[in-house]
């Protein structure tokens, strides 16, 4: 029996039914919009499509970002794009040897960079933060067969985190961010600003975990540390009311985080990428500011894997 396999066991899904390809819409981009095709300008998005005949790159003047998350060690079928983005769950149940054949998919698709960031199962990441008890202390220790100190990292967070930074990892296009900003140049000339956060309000055992109660200051503080200059953003967790309702009906996300996406200061952010709540895959666009610049959208995308395509966005450079 693997014990933290179970007290990792992500919750349940519901596995949607196919639906057919959509055509593009002509209609203005809707204040909030789920699980469709979207053509219209600054953004456009595919949630439905062939994978063997993805949608065509619009070309010149924009930059195609291939967004999946939660792929818990699987290898999926993923279309061409000038960005990949991956929002945690790298891992099945957080062991090395489950990171590393991840790390080796992602060095072999094609996309010329490819931004990632760790989720709660990434124990092996992030091993460390798991131990502020006593039980959690010696489960981990048992678990990884290695004394663990509380004040340092075990030797497979060493490792897992050379593995992520290492320069062959760097080669095969692969950045790994980990509440942290990155500035990356397409291969059309745009250089575009990032910010990753791996956290989640905690669930059960694991790692990057904070208090999500509405009277916790450790989700503020966590989030406030994405620079205002953040166009695309990649966290684990969604926010608030956005692509979050679980099976159960509940809305899972993250209140800090949706305060922090509501503050005048990031408005400059175009597009956010995250997973975690597996069910709720899909995207809305919603106007950001006041709503009078019909051309300034943030397109929100749970790109959670398992029987969905990846979801593509093009944004307007």
């Amino acid at each position: 029996m693997n014990i933290f396999r179970d007290l990792l066991r992500p919750r349940s899904r519901r596995h949607r039914p196919p639906q057919p390809e959509l055509e593009s819409s002509t209609e203005p981009i809707p204040s909030s919009v789920t699980d469709t095709t979207s053509s219209m300008e600054p953004a456009r998005y595919y949630v439905h499509y062939d994978i063997d005949n993805p949608p065509a790159h619009p070309g010149n003047g924009w930059t195609r970002f291939v967004c999946i998350s939660d792929t818990h060690s699987r290898r999926f079928n993923v279309p061409p794009g000038d960005v990949l983005l991956h929002s945690g769950d790298l891992s099945s149940w957080g062991e090395l040897p489950q990171l590393r054949k991840t790390i080796d998919w992602l060095k072999g698709l094609p996309h010329p960079a490819k931004v990632i960031i760790a989720g709660n199962h990434d124990v092996c990441l992030r091993s460390f933060l798991a131990l502020n008890h006593a039980s959690a202390h010696r489960l981990l220790s048992a678990l990884l067969g290695q004394r663990l100190d509380s004040r340092r990292p075990p030797r497979d967070t060493l490792a897992a985190q050379d593995l992520m930074r290492c320069q062959e990892t760097r080669d095969a296009g692969i950045v790994y961010i980990e509440h942290e900003a990155a500035q990356i140049v397409t291969s059309n000339g745009r250089e575009w600003a990032f910010y990753g956060s791996p956290a989640t309000p905690r669930y059960a055992l694991g790692a990057f975990q904070y208090s999500g109660m509405l009277s916790s200051v450790e989700g503020v503080d966590i989030y406030a540390r994405i620079p205002p200059n953040t166009e695309i953003l990649l966290t684990h967790t969604p926010a608030l009311g956005i692509c979050d309702i679980t099976k159960r009906g509940k809305h899972a996300g993250c209140h800090a985080l949706r305060d922090r996406l509501e503050s005048p200061d990031l408005s400059n952010c175009r597009l956010h990428v995250f997973g975690h709540i597996h069910e709720a895959q899909g995207v809305e666009v919603h106007p950001v500011g006041d709503g009078t610049d019909t051309l300034k959208v943030r397109v929100s995308v749970n790109a959670a894997m398992h029987d969905y395509n990846p979801i593509i966005v093009d944004l307007l450079d």
